[in-house]
């Protein structure tokens, strides 16, 4: 990024463009940063669109209530405003590949696509526009510099329920220098406690749980909706191929699920796999459902570059799983290999596995397959 007179504020900090959601951690985010000297610019990102049964833009759904207090906040703060529109970019590189994933007999992650793609490519892309050289968000992570290695290193948050390191696995050397966590070292009560501080409208603002673009939850209705048409029914088998049933159609269902099978038997039944090529469910008993190995694909190394041979260290297959002990290593054609000491439950393709090193995030990847 520019170095010059126009991204360097009198203070002698950077200019920073803050990524505002609405929400409490943004806005403390926004604040913390201007404490620290940097000449902030707010900036949120419209993201997606929907319309209501009548063709109308449902104003919630456009998120307009977030985008007014992260409006808010800026004015409070003083610091200039945008509201970005990147609906199509979003559609693109997030919905394309949410739908695409659950129709391969994947469990996709959106908001790791969401963090590569959107908020650390094309937010830094204004950023730079704007001449800035920095931009601040209000994830729970931290990120330092060592300088040992010459890299650019993520840890944990020091708040360990609400890491989101896990989701952040895939930033680039590029992209980390020039990014803020000013929340990595806060715990929720403290950063809630400091919105009071501040006067924040949304001190007490409810922190989003869902997929923003599928805010009731039924991400299957969503997927019918967005192709246009409903997704064919299938059969319930057996790894032998045995037919135990008829299921709704392969979106509705994830590795590991139990509820919602309808299929009659001496014991409980879960789902070992999905096969989109033949539009099978694979059944199996609870105890088939652990594995030791997986494989990953789209690899990204963060604070360390790529090991040339084994590496030891904890790995996380989905973000609310304990990082487990594990063994990694780099197969020739690319491929990241991971085995657990233990077998873990339910390791599902689409998901990301991230490797850490006690609190510093090594590297991570899309799992592809399991052994």
């Amino acid at each position: 990024m520019r170095n010059d007179r126009n991204s360097i504020g009198e203070s002698g900090q950077p200019k920073a463009l803050i990524a505002m959601s609405g929400g409490v951690d943004s806005s403390v985010a926004a604040a913390l940063m201007q404490e620290e000297g940097y000449p902030c610019i707010g900036a949120m990102m419209q993201l997606y669109e929907k319309k209501t049964l009548r063709g109308e833009e449902d104003e919630r759904d456009l998120g307009r209530d977030d985008a007014k207090d992260a409006a808010k906040v800026a004015e409070k703060l003083g610091m200039p405003f945008h509201l970005f529109r990147f609906t199509e970019e979003f559609r693109c590189q997030v919905m394309e590949r949410f739908v695409g994933s659950y129709l391969n007999g994947e469990t996709p992650n959106p908001c790791i696509d969401c963090n590569r793609y959107m908020k650390f490519e094309k937010l830094l892309e204004k950023a730079k526009l704007l001449g800035c050289e920095k931009i601040a968000t209000g994830h729970y992570a931290r990120i330092d510099y060592d300088e040992a290695s010459g890299r650019w290193q993520m840890r944990k948050a020091l708040d360990q329920s609400k890491d989101q390191s896990y989701v952040l696995y895939l930033l680039t050397q590029e992209q980390l220098s020039c990014v803020c966590l000013p929340l990595g070292e806060l715990t929720k009560d403290e950063v809630r406690i400091l919105a009071q501080k501040y006067g924040f409208l949304n001190a007490d603002k409810r922190d989003s749980q869902d997929i923003c673009f599928v805010p009731d939850g039924h991400y299957e209705k969503f997927i019918e909706e967005y192709r246009k048409e409903a997704v064919p029914e299938g059969n319930f088998v057996t790894e032998d191929g045995e037919i135990l049933g008829r299921h709704k159609g392969i979106i509705h269902y994830t590795v590991g699920q139990r509820k919602g099978l309808g299929i009659a038997a001496a014991f409980p039944y879960y789902v070992k796999e999905i096969r989109p090529d033949s539009n099978e469910v694979v059944l199996c008993a609870h105890e088939e459902l652990f594995r030791r190995t997986l494989l990953a694909k789209e690899v990204n190394w963060v604070s360390i570059s790529a090991p040339k041979g084994e590496i030891r260290g904890q790995a996380k297959i989905r973000y609310r799983h304990s990082p487990q002990p594990a063994t990694a290593k780099v197969l020739e054609d690319g491929i990241l290999q991971v085995t657990f000491d233990e077998p873990q439950r339910a390791i599902t393709k689409g998901q990301s596995v991230v490797l850490y090193d006690g609190e510093l995030v090594l590297g991570g990847g899309k799992i592809c397959g399991v052994m």
